[in-house]
Order: C-alpha cells, then sequence, then structure tokens
C-alpha cells in the first residue's frame, strides 16, 4: 500500500523544491493536493514519478499529465497573482487546474477529450476546488468568452502559437508553455504589451506534444 501523503512531501521535496521552485504558495498547494486523486485508480501509483503520465490511450492521443517539475516551474514562471483570471490550456483530468486555483482567482480549464473533461470536473469537486471549472472545446482556439485572461498555462509541447491564444491574454499578460521541436525543448513565457506580444526562454524543458499545436509543414519545389 502506497503512503501518497509521504509519496507527496517527497515529490516536492526532491523534485519540486530541488529545482528552483521558492514560491511558497505554489509548493503549500502541491504538497496539499492528492495528484493521485487527479488519475485513473490504475494510474494512481504514478502519480509523483518524475515522469509525465498517461492519461488517455493512444487512439485518443495519448495524452499526458506534465511532470511535476516542469509543471511547477512553468506556473512559477507565471507569477500568477491571488486575482488572476487563468486559462488552462489541455488540462487533461484537472490537476493542473487544480494547482492554480490555489494561486489565482478564478480558473477555466479547458479540454478537447469529453472523457478527459468529465474526469477532471468531477476531480475537482471531490478536491473541494471552488474557484475553477471545466469547459470543452479545440485548445488551439482557446475561450475568448471567458476571457481576457491575464495568464494562459499550456499543458504540454507545442511547435507553434495559434494567435487566437496570445489574442486573449489581456494587456500585461502571459503565456506559458513548452516551445519544442524535436527532442530538444524550452520553457517559454510570452508577454502581452498593448499589440504586441514578445517571448523569452526561461528553462531547459520537453513535454508531450499537444495535439493540434503542431507547425505547418513547409513545401520545397
Amino acid at each position: 500500500m502506497i503512503d501518497f501523503a509521504a509519496a507527496r512531501r517527497m515529490m516536492v521535496d526532491g523534485q519540486v523544491h530541488t529545482a528552483d521552485v521558492t514560491d511558497p504558495r505554489l509548493l503549500a498547494a502541491m504538497l496539499d493536493l492528492p495528484r493521485e486523486r487527479f488519475l485513473p485508480e490504475d494510474k494512481a501509483q504514478l502519480a509523483y514519478l518524475d515522469l509525465d503520465v498517461r492519461v488517455s490511450e493512444p487512439a485518443a492521443g495519448a495524452r499526458r499529465m506534465l511532470k511535476p517539475m516542469v509543471l511547477a516551474k512553468l506556473i512559477q514562471a507565471a507569477a500568477i497573482g491571488e486575482g488572476d483570471h487563468v486559462l488552462d490550456v489541455g488540462c487533461a483530468t484537472g490537476y493542473s487546474t487544480a494547482v492554480l486555483s490555489r494561486l489565482a482567482g478564478s480558473v477555466v480549464g479547458l479540454e478537447e477529450e469529453p472523457a478527459l473533461a468529465r474526469f477532471a470536473t468531477e476531480a475537482l469537486a471531490k478536491t473541494g476546488v471552488a474557484n475553477a471549472k471545466i469547459m470543452t472545446g479545440p485548445l488551439t482556439r482557446g475561450l475568448a468568452g471567458e476571457g481576457p485572461y491575464d495568464v494562459i498555462v499550456i499543458e504540454g509541447a507545442v511547435e507553434v502559437i495559434p494567435d487566437g491564444l496570445t489574442d486573449q491574454l489581456k494587456n500585461g499578460g502571459r503565456l506559458v508553455c513548452v516551445l519544442q521541436r524535436g527532442p530538444a525543448g524550452r520553457a517559454m513565457i510570452y508577454l502581452r504589451t498593448g499589440r504586441d506580444v514578445s517571448g523569452r526562454a526561461v528553462f531547459d524543458a520537453v513535454a508531450a506534444p499537444l495535439p493540434g499545436f503542431a507547425e505547418a509543414p513547409t513545401f520545397v519545389f
């Protein structure tokens, strides 16, 4: 029988805190939230390992939950304030949405797979999250009707970021993601200033590709 509370402490101390994650609110959220409840029962034993855990079958795109260290560093880079309105793109089973809910004023988790969206909704209810909700729709389109947002978090590796997503940021809003082409990747933060969006790398990272965010192929004649 796994002692999940002990495993959670080891995750925070051994994977997250040692990776220069120092935000006390974020550390407290990850220490308190039962990550295992955001996984199917047959995968609960994988909840606190240093890996991206698969939460859907290959036929559905082999979606994965971001490993704890990458998720924590992305969220810390976004510098989320207590009153911020956040969009969590590709929230999968809702764990990231739950973590964000401990830092922000309100969170919308966006998921395009109905089964994952249902799971996330139930998991949030079971863990007492009251300031977040899950909505279903194409990930690449975001949710303009629920915005604009102070922060957008993309839960997976992308090759391109659709303009429609950055358009949903408030002035001064931030978007964080893992930009990855091939085996190498960098965590990025993008800042909207007026109509301009600028980006910079914040740390090396890799993640499972998020469907729909691949770069269009170019043809050479």
